[in-house]
Parts: C-alpha cells; sequence; structure tokens
C-alpha cells in the first residue's frame, strides 16, 4: 500500500507539539511559547522536517481566522467610543518608537532609511499573541483589553502606509495603481464599520438557511471571513483587517455562536501553525554567534515598548497600573514586522545579518513576551470591565 512521505513528517511533528505542549503547560506558560519551540525544533536549524514556506502560508490563514474571531467578540460601539486611545495611542506609538530607535542609531551610525524601518518594525505589536492571551484570560471585555486590541488594530490598519514609506525609502516611489486600490479599500472598510455603528442588527443572506445546516454553516462563516480578507488583499490592504471586518459584520447578525462552534477547531490549528512558521525562521548557529547583542536588544525592546504605551495611556487619561498592563501586553514585536523587515531587505535598507538580527530579536520578544505580561499582570485593574 503507497504511503504518503508526509504521513511521517506529520505524525513526528504533532508528537513534537503534544510534548513540548504538555511541558510548557505544566509550568503554566501559553501554548503560544510552545508552537514557537516547536518550529525551532521542526525548522531547518532543527529536525527540518517541512518548508519553511509551506508552513509559513498555513500559518497566514491562522492570523485571518483569529482576527475573525476578534470581530466577531469586539464590542465596535466601545472600540469606537475609545478611538483617541487607539488612534492616537499608535500614531504617538509609531512616533516614539523611531524617535527612540534615532536615539541609539545616531550612537552607532545608521543611515537615517534603517532608522526609519527599524523603528516602524519595533512600533507593532502581534496581534495573534495577545488577543490569544486576553481569550485564555477572559480579559477581552475589559478596558485594558479593549485598549489593547484597538491599538492592534490600528497598527494592522497602519501596515499599508508603514509599506509605502519603506518603498520610498528604498528608492522605489508607490505607483498609482497601489494607492488608488488602498484609497478606494480604505474608504469601503471606513463605510461599511459606520454603517455597522449605525445599525443595531443585520440579516446575511441566507441566514436562515444556513441556521438549519451544520455542514453548510461552516462554508458559509469560511466564505464571509475569507471573502472579506481577499476584498482588502487585493486593495493592498492588510488582510487580517478584512477578517476582522467580516467578525464585526457577524457580531452585528448576532449570529456568533454556530460560527464559533464550527470554526473553533481550524483557528486553533492555523494559529499553531503560524507559530510554529516563526519558530522556524530562527537560525540557531546565527542566535548562539549573537547572542549577547539580541538578548540585549530583546530586554531593551521589551521596556522601552512598554514604557513608551504606558506614558501614552496615562498622557490619554488611563491609570498608571492599566496604562503599564497595557504597555506590557504591546511590549513584543509582531507578526507583521517580519514583512517590513523582508522588504527592507529587498530594498537593500538592511543586510542579511540586520535582516537576521531582526528576526532574532522579534522571535525573542515573542518567546519572552508572555512571561514579560505574566511580571506586569499583577498591576491590571481586575474588576474595571468596559461599562
Amino acid at each position: 500500500m503507497h504511503m504518503h512521505p508526509l504521513l511521517p513528517a506529520l505524525v513526528a511533528s504533532i508528537c513534537v507539539v503534544l510534548v513540548i505542549g504538555a511541558l510548557v503547560r505544566r509550568l503554566g506558560q501559553p501554548h503560544v511559547i510552545a508552537y514557537l519551540l516547536v518550529g525551532v525544533v521542526l525548522g531547518p536549524s532543527g529536525l527540518a522536517l517541512f518548508e519553511e514556506q509551506s508552513v509559513a502560508l498555513v500559518g497566514e490563514f491562522g492570523v485571518i481566522l483569529l482576527l475573525f474571531f476578534v470581530g466577531m467578540e469586539v464590542d465596535l460601539g466601545r472600540l469606537i467610543t475609545g478611538w483617541r486611545v487607539s488612534v492616537l495611542g499608535t500614531l504617538l506609538q509609531v512616533l516614539l518608537s523611531v524617535a527612540a530607535v534615532a536615539g541609539i542609531g545616531a550612537l552607532l551610525g545608521w543611515h537615517a532609511p534603517r532608522i526609519v524601518l527599524v523603528g516602524l518594525a519595533i512600533s507593532l505589536s502581534s496581534t495573534a499573541l495577545v488577543v490569544t492571551m486576553l481569550r485564555q484570560w477572559r480579559e477581552m471585555e475589559t478596558v485594558a483589553g479593549q485598549d489593547a486590541v484597538g491599538v492592534l488594530l490600528v497598527q494592522d490598519v497602519a501596515l499599508a502606509p508603514m509599506l509605502i514609506v519603506v518603498g520610498l525609502l528604498g528608492g522605489e516611489p508607490p505607483t498609482a495603481a497601489v494607492l488608488v486600490p488602498q484609497l478606494v479599500g480604505g474608504l469601503g472598510v471606513v463605510a461599511l464599520v459606520a454603517t455597522l455603528v449605525r445599525r443595531k442588527s443585520l440579516h446575511l443572506p441566507l441566514g436562515e438557511l444556513l441556521r438549519g445546516d451544520h455542514e453548510l454553516q461552516l462554508f458559509g462563516a469560511l466564505l464571509l471571513c475569507f471573502l472579506f480578507a481577499w476584498l482588502t488583499g487585493i486593495c493592498y490592504l492588510s488582510t487580517a483587517l478584512g477578517a476582522f471586518v467580516a467578525g464585526l459584520v457577524v457580531a452585528t447578525a448576532r449570529e456568533t455562536d454556530w460560527i464559533r462552534e464550527n470554526l473553533e477547531p481550524y483557528r486553533v490549528l492555523f494559529v499553531a501553525a503560524f507559530f510554529v512558521s516563526v519558530g522556524m525562521l530562527v537560525d540557531l548557529p546565527f542566535l548562539a554567534q549573537e547572542w549577547q547583542a539580541i538578548a540585549a536588544l530583546i530586554l531593551a525592546a521589551l521596556v522601552t515598548n512598554t514604557l513608551i504605551t504606558a506614558a501614552i495611556l496615562k498622557a490619554l487619561g488611563r491609570s498608571w497600573r492599566s496604562s503599564l498592563y497595557v504597555g506590557a501586553l504591546l511590549s513584543q514585536i509582531g507578526e507583521f514586522s517580519f514583512v517590513l523587515a523582508a522588504v527592507g531587505k529587498q530594498a537593500h535598507i538592511i543586510t542579511d545579518f540586520g535582516y537576521q538580527m531582526v528576526l532574532g530579536v522579534i522571535v525573542g520578544t515573542l518567546l519572552l513576551g508572555p512571561a514579560w505580561i505574566a511580571v506586569w499582570r499583577p498591576l491590571r485593574d481586575a474588576g474595571a470591565r468596559s461599562a
């Protein structure tokens, strides 16, 4: 009987997930840490069972599904009410991050494009990690949770102009073929969200028909999620943003129960694949050679991002306790920073060495992020929930 050569690799990888997952959970750490470590073990520096590109492709769908679930759980009215924190907080965070890197870059003799690229990269936090932990701790509805999610969503939107800036720094000005779809797509998203804010309820096409058919419910939910992701993608916007808007539509239609029930296993699988793909990027020989510099940069990133975000939120009226906790939540460097780093490398803004350093710092903050958040978590306003 013929056996597909991928089968032994799947069996081995699932065994690795179970073993590392059990050990990590025994230590009281979230599954995200296990998935990152699994990626290191299965990646080119470990067993090399899978190609990084194939796992990364599956991981991209994990981020899309994750943001779809976030859209279903976020109270749009509360999110709009707190726009000052999410929008102004994100803008100030980006500016202060670039300013902080500029101070370091001046000492190291970096040129302006590299300073801007690194500053933009460290200003982006991990939506996948933060939302996963907030869901696990049941803190999505707290003031801190809503603040963190609001900033993360604005960061996702900001990725498009950031990519334009990096292209300009690399000598590649954006064309009308890119700018026009981005403008149209952005206006379309704003118009749809404004409509959802005004309407108290929404009926999805064929909603009643799908309600009685569990198999069709699954495909209907997937169609809605990936259709919106595709639409924003062809507009050169974040596909995760489209998935989030799809989640808002479903939440307004008040049909989230059956969708969550049917898609939860897929969300777990794809999000796990995303973090495994991140772990596979780790070059262990490079880390062993440059571990001191990378460790110092990881610590600097966690501390700096925490303090910058906390200071901004405090200035916007939040308490110091909540501000520091949200600062810790947003301290790690996110998944979209990989995109900026890759574009910066292609534009020759950073060298291969610089690219590996950036990757090492990003993965390091993701690995240490949950422990860093746990240090600050006792400061959270445990009873403060969104009104």
